[in-house]
């Protein structure tokens, strides 16, 4: 059994479990059940760790080799279509969600007795704004990394990156392949926490159902309606939009678009997709092989149409299950951040999730809804990997037409019209 399998099915088991000893009110069950609870807690903490390394590295490697490389006129086009794409679907899910997931509800009150051991004493008072300006740039980078002060960090690695960009060649490339390293060392250890969790989950959600009972199954049940049916129209809405920016047929994208999207929802693999992708872009819709070897291969490493909306959703459920109001500014915290995150999202399940770390901890959500999200994200992500396929292949025809790529002229080259 894979271990995709085995985390849906310890989370079905934490939840039948759970269920069970809120049913009986067996107070020797009750107690055990809470005694487990750290378990839990330390793969969140797990979870945790790997935040700080994960997204310096991420960051200067990125910002210093993009910025050294440079990127080439149809590169360049390509980033700004997928920042409109991520943008437009972080706003959709950013308005749309929230009224959606308000259908969930519940009593929150004991599971927001599970955040207390994760989230700290009692909230601190907001600095006054000129202190929160100059503490934009740490003194100490070492102790903000220390203090999990993740906005002065990322202002310093960005600065940082940027400077590696502008000395020499050798040392350039040395400090590139260093943070590369440590970006892979990491991702190594998240592979492990994944390893293991089918016992986190199922001690995170064990407590946790034992706490609110069948509640917690049906909000679960409610959420993934929601996420999913958010990804099915944003998956829709690409047809019309290729159709009208590509000019295309929509019988045409549609067909070339399919044999991709099959392997997508049954891998959940953008670039297991990708030569399916690279058969339809020269077989059936006869782009011009400058535009699609460059775009596609670009496209399955950084573009993560599908990704802000289901995180965001993600997001406001965890919120939501916690008993926690997000205000205008929260919201709107969450989708520039949510947005720009899509782009350094790993090539790992679940990956996405691990990175939303340090949004929940700048929001004081609890990092153990990650977890929950982690056990429910099987679902999501058949969902999710098919829209990014077909966000790639949509913004592929546009950037086609752009240099001069018409479908009358494709149809005349193809053998079967």
């Amino acid at each position: 059994m894979s271990l995709t399998a085995w985390v849906l099915f310890a989370l079905l088991a934490g939840l039948a479990a759970g269920v069970g000893v809120s049913v009986s009110q067996n107070s020797s069950l009750l107690v055990l059940a809470a005694a487990v609870e750290p378990i839990g807690a330390l793969w969140v903490n797990a979870i945790r760790m790997t935040v700080i390394p994960l997204v310096v590295s991420l960051l200067i490697t990125g910002i210093a080799s993009n910025t050294a490389g440079g990127v080439g006129k149809i590169g360049g086009r390509a980033l700004a279509w997928f920042v409109g794409f991520v943008a437009s679907g972080a706003l959709v899910a950013a308005v749309v969600a929230p009224p959606l997931l308000s259908l969930v509800e519940f009593d929150t009150s004991a599971i927001t007795a599970l955040s207390e051991p994760t989230a700290g004493s009692e909230a601190e008072l907001l600095p006054p704004v000129r202190d929160w300006i100059v503490g934009l740039i740490p003194s100490n980078p070492v102790k903000a990394a220390a203090d999990g002060a993740m906005l002065p960090l990322i202002v310093f690695s960005t600065i940082f990156a940027l400077a590696i960009a502008r000395v020499e060649t050798r040392y350039r490339q040395s400090l590139i392949d260093f943070f590369q390293a440590i970006a892979k060392a990491t991702f190594v250890l998240v592979e492990w926490i994944l390893a293991v969790a089918p016992v986190g989950v199922f001690f995170l959600v064990l407590p946790l159902a034992a706490r609110t009972g069948i509640e917690l199954v049906g909000a679960m049940g409610l959420y993934l309606v929601i996420v999913c049916g958010l990804l099915v129209v944003a998956l829709v809405a690409l047809y019309p939009a290729a159709t009208v920016l590509g000019g295309i047929s929509l019988r045409r994208f549609a067909r070339a678009c399919a044999p991709a999207q099959a392997v997508a929802f049954s891998t959940r693999s953008s670039l297991a997709s990708l030569p399916a992708m690279l058969d339809s872009a020269e077989r059936d819709l006869r782009l011009p092989g400058r535009v699609s070897g460059i775009v596609l291969p670009v496209a399955v490493s950084l573009f993560k149409y599908g990704s802000p909306i289901a995180r965001m959703t993600g997001t406001f459920f965890v919120a939501q299950l916690f008993g926690i109001d997000l205000g205008a500014w929260e919201i709107a915290a969450i989708a520039g951040a949510v947005a720009l995150l899509a782009f350094y999202s790993p090539g790992i399940p679940s990956g996405g999730l691990f990175i939303m770390t340090p949004i929940y901890i700048a929001l004081n959500l609890p990092v153990e809804g990650i977890g929950i999200l982690i056990a429910l994200d099987l679902i999501p992500d058949m969902f999710i990997t098919p829209t990014n396929v077909t966000a790639d292949m949509a913004v592929a025809v546009v950037l086609a037409r752009q240099e001069g790529w018409k479908e009358e002229s494709a149809e005349a080259q193809d053998p079967t019209h």
